[in-house]
């Protein structure tokens, strides 16, 4: 056929093939015989042409000897095997003897493609079959019709090259992508790792600020507990002068009893003796009493006199148990006007106040402040049973008390200024008249330590609040309780306040709990619920319309009076809150804490509740601070045993 079909095609070859010597004139589809010169060839070819024909003319020769070679090995073999089953030597050993170099492999050598190999292998490799077979038909018609010409056409090496650079490329971008994700990896890694270690970072840091705040508190109770050992030096003597002034007390007890046995027993046996006058007898007793006894006469007088006193206490406090006595006062009319409801007050800066001055006059610390209602004076108690007065901004002490038998807890100015009211841990309720400088009063119907008393705005009530239980009311004209206020509150009353022109009264207990309370009636007119600790302390505003309340877990409600209603709350712990005051405005807060600080808070009014300032200076808790009227100072007492001004 003049053209041959795709069975008739030679066998394919890969362009980077690698071929024996032997085989090299089969790459070669135009017949070249051994007759043939090199200047019958077209005189055009390149000289890498001519010298592909001159290797074709010398390998012609040994390939015709290997092929027949090969057939004689083929003869060999059938010689060999009947060798081997008659045990004659073969024929193949004898040949191997006398051409030794049938053994050598034989070499490999890197031919050049032609193009037409080329271009089928990238057919054949891409599948384009019938491209392939329009290609053959086509490239065997050319070579019929030239036949002279030589169309063996080598492929540039570049190719080769290009190709071979084109998979080292794709090669070294897989190993690229390889060393990509082993470094994407190593990357998450090592933020990973970077994020534990600012994590491991700032736990130390946290360590760190928390140890300095450890050893700080450790060195302050360390200066407070050194604070007490004089005090408990000081009880310890108080102490042992007490059993001993107790047992003086005890012999001279016996020896005034034994006296009274002689002197009844004289009495008793002279009228026996025929009636005489018995003026005689007390008197020789009395000189009797004087010279052997001593101080008897007036131990008997002081025991009379104490007697009196505790009968008149317990006469005036009978109504203790009763809900409402009468007699005495009358509570004013509820349709009152608050003449501050409607007046509006600037707030207190408390951003803008520093330490002015510090004041000390109080040996054990100070639990209670009170501000008086007309002038600048402060009035504190303490737990070395002692009250004073101190005039401000120059802190000298203006008066001073010394009455109650155990610590004192709060105190409150009268309204018109002229008294002081204090509550004391001895169950008692006393007051104080400045003109005449003396105690004017004593209640003693608590059972156990009083907590608070504050007077009302009428200036002839006063209620106080106690561990018992209970909240007492107390009518300074006649001296007498006029009620009692109990069963709502499970636990101790720690405060009690009045709403301002008002009969109704409010108190905070140990119970979690707030209660308003009619006066009048001593009826419960609503509880606030939301404390999770027990409340230390309630206060109203100014204008009546809202009420605090501070617990010991730190947690600070406003209440709304007229709904009844929860405004917000304040956390300001961990440390417990021991008291909440108001300036007049209403709308800045301050919150004495048990750290040692104080924590100023506006918008009280808007609900906002934010933070404006940290007032520090106190070296143990602030038990109280109270702004003044015109809110241009502050004033603070503490377990430090320090009163300090703020402006």
């Amino acid at each position: 056929a003049l053209f041959p079909t795709r069975q008739h095609f030679p066998p394919l070859r890969t362009h980077t093939s690698i071929m024996p010597s032997s085989t090299v004139s089969d790459l070669s589809y135009t017949s070249i015989s051994s007759n043939d010169s090199l200047d019958s060839l077209d005189p055009t070819l390149d000289e890498t042409l001519h010298e592909t024909l001159h290797r074709v003319k010398q390998v012609k020769g040994p390939t015709a000897e290997s092929n027949a070679a090969t057939d004689g090995e083929v003869s060999s073999t059938q010689d060999a095997k009947l060798t081997k089953r008659s045990g004659a030597p073969s024929q193949t050993n004898q040949k191997k003897d006398k051409f030794p170099n049938l053994n050598t492999k034989p070499q490999l050598k890197r031919k050049s493609e032609v193009i037409d190999d080329f271009i089928r292998n990238f057919l054949r490799k891409h599948g384009m079959n019938r491209t392939l077979d329009s290609f053959q038909e086509e490239w065997y018609e050319i070579i019929h019709k030239n036949k002279e010409k030589d169309m063996n056409v080598i492929v540039p090496d570049a190719y080769l090259q290009n190709q071979s650079l084109d998979d080292e490329v794709k090669y070294l971008q897989q190993e690229l992508m390889r060393t990509k994700e082993i470094a994407q990896k190593a990357m998450e890694k090592w933020d990973k790792m970077k994020k534990e270690r600012d994590y491991h970072k700032m736990h130390h840091q946290r360590v760190q600020v928390e140890k300095k705040q450890l050893t700080k508190d450790l060195k302050r109770l360390r200066k407070h507990c050194e604070k007490y050992d004089p005090t408990l030096l000081e009880l310890r003597r108080k102490y042992e002068t007490a059993m001993k002034e107790k047992m003086l007390m005890r012999l001279d007890r016996d020896k005034q009893a034994a006296q009274l046995k002689a002197v009844t027993v004289q009495m008793e046996e002279q009228p026996q003796d025929g009636g005489a006058p018995q003026t005689s007898a007390p008197k020789a007793s009395d000189r009797r009493n004087t010279t052997t006894g001593g101080g008897a006469n007036t131990a008997v007088t002081t025991t009379v006199r104490k007697t009196k006193r505790t009968t008149l206490r317990a006469n005036t406090a009978t109504g203790s148990g009763a809900a409402v006595t009468s007699g005495g006062k009358v509570l004013p009319p509820d349709d009152r006007v608050n003449p501050y409801m409607h007046r509006r007050f600037a707030p207190a800066k408390a951003d803008e106040f520093s330490l002015t001055d510090t004041f000390q006059g109080h040996t054990m610390a100070v639990s209670y402040l009170a501000i008086h209602p007309k002038k600048p004076i402060v009035a504190t108690v303490s737990d070395d049973t002692t009250w004073k007065m101190w005039a401000l901004p120059t802190g000298k002490v203006l008066m001073s008390g010394d009455g109650h038998a155990d610590w004192l807890s709060g105190c409150d100015f009268h309204p018109n200024g002229t008294h002081l009211a204090t509550s004391s841990g001895d169950s008692t309720v006393k007051i104080w008249d400045f003109f005449n400088q003396r105690c004017a009063a004593t209640f003693t119907s608590h059972t156990q330590a009083v907590w608070a008393c504050e007077f009302h705005d009428s200036g002839d009530f006063l209620a106080s609040c106690s561990l018992d239980h209970t909240a007492k009311l107390w009518d300074i004209t006649s001296n007498r309780c006029r009620a009692t206020f109990r069963g709502q509150h499970k636990d101790s009353v720690n405060h009690v306040t009045w709403q301002p022109y008002s009969n109704v009264l409010a108190t905070c207990s140990g119970d979690h709990s707030v209660s308003l309370w009619d006066a009048r009636t001593t009826t419960c007119l609503d509880t606030f619920y939301g404390h999770e600790a027990a409340v230390n302390h309630c206060k109203f505003s100014l204008r009546g319309d809202t009420l605090v309340s501070c617990d010991a877990d730190g947690k600070v409600f406003v209440w709304d009076i007229r709904m009844v209603t929860e405004i917000g709350s304040i956390d300001a712990g961990p440390h417990a809150a021991n008291h909440v005051s108001l300036d007049s405005s209403g709308d800045t807060l301050v919150i004495s804490c048990n750290d040692g600080k104080i924590r100023a808070f506006s918008g009280i009014k808007s609900g906002k509740f934010e933070q404006t300032a940290v007032l520090e200076g106190h070296d143990d808790a602030v038990q109280a601070a109270v702004f003044d009227r015109d809110g241009k100072f502050l004033v603070s007492a503490g377990s430090d045993c320090m009163l300090r001004l703020w402006s």
